[in-house]
């Protein structure tokens, strides 16, 4: 078997450490982007360019060649399947969109023609904690998990008003930060070597910490309860390394409930009845 060397699980930590600082960095841009007095464009080109940098170190992380012969040359942490509980860190991203039902007013007006969702972006951090039912069954929870999503809808307008910078096309932004709690039960299949394919299903309950500031702030938006709750199901893929389990997992999370405050006295809310939010989840776990 090729022992690993020094010097190929330093470059491996490297990378390690250049994603989590680059997750970090995004998230301290994105929760001060109301603070600091900087060009909005200009933040825009710093988040591009964070986003870029988790990317290249993700796909440097999952297909060096150290990783490949980790998976290959020998059975890396055996004890872990016997252990009862461990516990991980969870990085994700996230894409997002509303499923809009119009109000039956939608079609008593003309001044808003079309509103459309559009899908949006988003990160998001979390604690995990999983406990060993059997050889097969396992239940984790992900808790704190903190998600900044920015959900947007677009509006065609048959009579924009310019004393309010309408324009006939509209884009109206809402960004969340979603504090949840999934719970979910986990299938797994058997270990070949250092790897095993996983399925996953369960519930969620979020809470939008943003909610009361968006509302003393809501102007002319859309605006949305606090909680909501949902549905979760996906697969994943573990891969045994020296010293934690690497787990690339993608998932479907959509919500069951309204999440529409609607109110009749707002143009781009009262043409809305229900919103029900649909996400995609891509996750990066790294587990004890």
């Amino acid at each position: 078997m090729q022992a690993v060397s020094l010097k190929q699980e330093l470059v491996f930590i490297f990378h390690l450490n250049i994603l989590f600082a680059a997750f970090y960095y995004y998230l301290f841009f994105h929760l001060n982007n109301n603070l600091m007095l900087l060009n909005s464009s200009y933040l825009e080109r710093i988040k591009k360019i964070i986003r870029k940098a988790i990317i290249s170190s993700v796909i440097v992380l999952l297909f060096s060649t150290n990783l490949i012969a980790q998976l290959r040359d020998k059975l890396n942490l055996p004890e872990s399947d016997e252990r009862a509980f461990h516990i991980g860190i969870v990085l994700m991203g996230t894409s997002n969109h509303f499923q809009v039902s119009q109000h039956p007013d939608f079609l008593k007006h003309d001044s808003v023609l079309v509103s459309s969702p559009q899908n949006s972006m988003g990160l998001g951090l979390g604690g995990m904690f999983t406990l060993r039912l059997s050889k097969r069954f396992e239940v984790r929870a992900i808790f704190p998990q903190l998600l900044f999503v920015n959900k947007s809808i677009t509006y065609t307008l048959k009579y924009p008003d310019v004393s309010y910078d309408e324009k006939p096309v509209m884009n109206k932004n809402i960004e969340s930060i979603l504090l949840g709690l999934p719970v979910q039960v986990k299938f797994r299949s058997d270990r070949i070597n250092n790897f095993r394919v996983y399925m996953m299903g369960g519930v969620k309950l979020e809470y939008d910490l943003s909610s009361k500031a968006r509302s003393k702030n809501a102007g002319d938006l859309v605006k949305l309860q606090p909680f909501d709750y949902g549905i979760e199901a996906g697969v994943g893929f573990n891969f045994y390394m020296p010293y934690f389990i690497l787990s690339p997992e993608i998932k479907i999370s959509n919500g069951l409930d309204n999440s529409h405050s609607r109110d009749p006295n707002l143009k781009f809310s009262n043409v809305i009845d229900n919103l029900q939010t649909r996400m995609i989840v891509f996750s990066l776990i790294f587990e004890g």
